[in-house]
């Protein structure tokens, strides 16, 4: 009995380590590959450098990437497009993370539903994918501010992307939740992640020595064991570099293919080569042509990039869409907003179509696998609902009464420092500034991004980067002046990125004479607002609307939604919301003429379609079958 009883422990403490093991599975959310990998094979060295190669483990190693980015396509298509790009011939994915999306305000945290990152690096290992982690802070993008957070800006003194305290102090905290659940899932954890990149293209913004150091420790002291990776386009290379952190480089063309090897000679010396964003198209602008570039051009420059013995990551293998209010906008010698589409003419289409790209890159790369490519998936189907009229309406003045209690302020406040989301500040939409005058005159002062100005509910014109003042007339009687502001989009990339505060920017003048007593409504435009709008509220579409307005209409689905474009004919410019998922800005002025809505989003039956109007509403919404993203300009 008592040699029965002895043998039995030994099982009794096996099954006890299983519960416990099974305990920290369902509590950490982690897959149960990746807790016992380590346990089925060592992985000791990952990813390395030796010489001129990459290796992983004892293995020399060739990057094929493609970046794919989580935030900028439905959660149901991600594992459409990460198993075309596998059938691509493709072995490594790479994406940012955008702060500004996963800590919307300071210490509250969203990594759920399309926020999910995890998830997508666990469903990338699942496909067979390796994965490089982009994690910033400053990721570029063409996100608003470069993926940083909207309320770093209520400090009046920040520096950006500098050891400033106020900045790293931010980083640091967002670092100790964004890195507990990226560290599971290295390569030497039993996960996918194989290298990490230090930052962004800092070489071309280069303000502080010490930023980039300090960037590299805030990763390696929080569990990072991974190889760490820069990119920096070409003429900014030397300073981007860091030490014991390999230099990779972006490029486009094939000239610049020649300068790839003498470049990160100059840095590095004998070192892989890596080109980290190869850059498949370029993303457009409102009121621009829309970007492409040639597919045989392409497929030269890949192939010459690998015959110089350089691994690669094709940004943008598939792009997505800019969903919400997340474009991010260049301002050079001018203020230009990135548009919705985030099509990038990249590998893949906006909806995830195969390209004459895709084509020749897949023969490309399957050539020179050594082995079968998988199938690549069937595309997703396409339709074109029947046009749908909205039958109610609400202007934005009547809708004011249900909106949160405005903020009362002597002077202006720039949106960023309004005293809404809990401190936090108003990220992205718009900001309706109210205050009463009692003559004519002109009315100048710094608007950001495109103030719309009414005396009462009249249009009287623009305040904007081009146009700094506007005459107001004189109206007999009770005049409320009121300037709806728009944030277009905070520039994502630059020297000017401090300077990105929205709204209305110190004083507002009236004759030279600073105007007092505001009332600065918050239209921020998410889920939240539209629930105080009740049934009551809304009216049957007039003649003749005051703009701006809200639309009402509902797009019934007999059969299981498809992916279909919205085409916004005789419209101008504004929003479009379906079942309340904010599908980006329309704008007449182009390029890009229709808004991708993924099936998933809608619902078998009613769904319902609100669109935000600013001007001029046409008599009905369509929809397609096909995108309508500008007329083409090929790039050079």
């Amino acid at each position: 009995m008592t040699a029965w009883r002895v043998s039995r422990r030994p099982c009794r403490a096996l099954g006890l380590l299983l519960l416990v093991l099974l305990s920290v599975l369902v509590l950490r959310r982690l897959d149960w590959h990746s807790l016992i990998s380590p346990w089925l094979r060592q992985r000791r060295s990952g990813l390395h450098t030796k010489g001129q190669n990459f290796m992983l483990e004892d293995s020399t190693f060739w990057i094929f990437g493609g970046s794919v980015h989580y935030f900028r396509v439905p959660r149901a298509y991600w594992r459409d497009r990460l198993l075309k790009m596998k059938a691509c011939g493709l072995n490594t994915l790479t994406t940012y993370v955008p702060w500004n999306l996963h800590e919307p305000q300071r210490g509250t945290f969203d990594f759920s539903e399309n926020l999910d990152l995890e998830a997508f690096v666990r469903l990338a290992a699942e496909i067979g994918l390796w994965v490089i982690l982009r994690p910033g802070p400053y990721i570029c993008s063409e996100i608003d501010l470069g993926g940083l957070p909207s309320w770093l800006l209520q400090d009046s003194g920040m520096k950006l992307r500098t050891t400033y305290r106020g900045f790293t102090e931010a980083v640091d905290l967002y670092f100790d939740h964004l890195m507990s659940r990226v560290v599971p899932l290295q390569y030497k954890h039993g996960g996918p992640i194989i290298a990490l990149q230090v930052e962004n293209e800092y070489g071309s913004y280069n303000k502080d020595p010490a930023y980039m150091p300090y960037v590299k420790k805030a990763l390696q002291d929080r569990g990072i064991v991974e190889l760490l990776l820069t990119s920096d386009n070409k003429d900014d290379l030397s300073k981007g570099v860091v030490d014991g952190v390999l230099a990779t480089i972006n490029l486009q063309s094939q000239q610049d293919v020649q300068l790839l090897t003498p470049f990160l000679l100059s840095v590095q010396g004998v070192q892989p080569k890596m080109v980290m964003e190869y850059w498949t198209g370029w993303f457009d602008c409102w009121g621009g042509p829309h970007n492409i570039l040639d597919s045989s051009e392409v497929l030269n420059t890949v192939s010459a990039i690998v015959d110089a013995g350089s691994s690669i990551n094709l940004y943008m293998f598939h792009g997505g869409t800019n969903f919400g209010f997340m474009n991010g906008a260049m301002h050079f010698q001018e203020y230009k907003s990135d548009v919705t589409s985030y099509d990038y003419d990249a590998v893949l289409t906006e909806a995830g179509d195969y390209t004459a790209k895709y084509t020749k890159l897949r023969e490309f790369f399957g050539s020179i696998s050594g082995g079968t490519l998988p199938p690549p998936p069937a595309i997703l189907p396409k339709t074109a609902y029947e046009s749908l009229s909205p039958a109610l309406y609400l202007s934005l003045w009547d809708a004011l009464q249900y909106l949160e209690e405005p903020t009362n302020s002597e002077k202006p406040i720039n949106m960023e420092n309004l005293p809404v989301n809990n401190g936090n500040g108003q990220a992205f939409g718009y900001t309706l500034y109210e205050t009463t005058i009692d003559s004519p005159g002109v009315l100048s002062g710094l608007v950001r991004d495109r103030g719309q100005v009414f005396v009462n509910t009249v249009f009287f014109g623009f305040l904007d980067y081009k146009r700094k003042k506007i005459i107001i007339p004189l109206i007999q009687g009770y005049t409320m002046l009121r300037i709806l502001v728009e944030n277009c989009g905070r520039v994502n990339y630059g020297d000017n990125i401090d300077d990105q505060r929205k709204g209305i920017i110190g004083n507002i003048y009236l004759n030279n004479s600073p105007l007092k007593n505001f009332r600065i409504y918050s239209l921020d435009m998410r889920k939240s607002f539209f629930q105080r709008f009740n049934s009551s509220a809304w009216n049957l579409v007039p003649e003749a609307p005051t703009f701006p307005a809200f639309f009402l209409g509902a797009l019934p689905v007999d059969l299981p939604p498809l992916d279909t474009f919205m085409k916004l004919e005789g419209w101008e410019k504004g929003v479009v919301f379906i079942n309340g998922q904010n599908l980006g800005r329309y704008w007449n002025i182009g390029p890009q003429k229709t808004l991708y809505l993924p099936g998933v989003w809608l619902d078998q039956g009613i769904n319902q379609v609100i669109v935000f109007e600013e001007k001029m509403a046409g008599p009905v919404i369509q929809f397609t079958e096909t995108p309508r993203l500008g007329r083409n300009q090929y790039l050079n």
